[in-house]
């Protein structure tokens, strides 16, 4: 059960409410809209990283995977294992991250350093420099820190679940997730 009841829809400004009501009903938007003044901010960045990355859409679900694992959120790995599966994600990469196992020989150069890299990033404030040095091998400068925003901002959407507890729901999925299937992260 959430932590927190749903905001009073009198409480949300008249744009704010007409913004929100464009999209699919969700439990996070809604725990999102707590904060009037950024729901539509958050909103929009997460739009960014679907539309406006250099980053290929594969390697981004790869660093959103990771960090879902590294975060412990279920609510974000479940809304992603489908899109990651479209974008190329195979099943056994999926499998490597969710056990952890980022320097599992099965995966290839570029996806070891990327999930490295991003499980990293989640669990301390610097990488080494061998580590770096094995992720600008493989990406742009620009791609770099677009890892890091997606990271940053998936962990952020992670922990607003997770401390939240944010009930899991399908509606990114393919429908292959439901509130009753998934393990929760606690």
């Amino acid at each position: 059960m959430p932590r927190l009841a749903d905001p009073d829809p009198n409480a949300i400004p008249d744009d704010v409410r007409d913004f929100l009501s464009a999209l699919p009903p969700d439990p996070l938007v809604k725990m999102l809209a707590h904060s009037a003044g950024t729901v539509q901010l958050f909103i929009q960045l997460a739009r960014a990283q679907f539309t406006s990355l250099e980053l290929p859409a594969r390697s981004r679900e790869l660093v959103i995977l990771t960090v879902a694992e590294y975060a412990e959120c279920e609510f974000v790995a479940a809304q992603h294992r489908p899109m990651a599966e479209a974008a190329g994600v195979d099943q056994v990469t999926r499998e490597i991250i969710s056990r952890r196992d980022p320097d599992h020989p099965a995966l290839s150069p570029y996806d070891r350093a990327v999930i490295r890299f991003v499980a990293e990033v989640v669990r301390r404030p610097r990488v080494s420099d061998d580590l770096f040095e094995q992720v600008r091998q493989v990406l742009t400068e620009r791609e770099i820190v677009e890892v890091l925003q997606v990271t940053g901002y998936y962990w952020s959407f992670g922990r607003v679940c997770t401390v939240l507890d944010v009930e899991i729901t399908e509606v990114y999925s393919d429908g292959s997730v439901s509130a009753g299937d998934a393990d929760r992260a606690d």
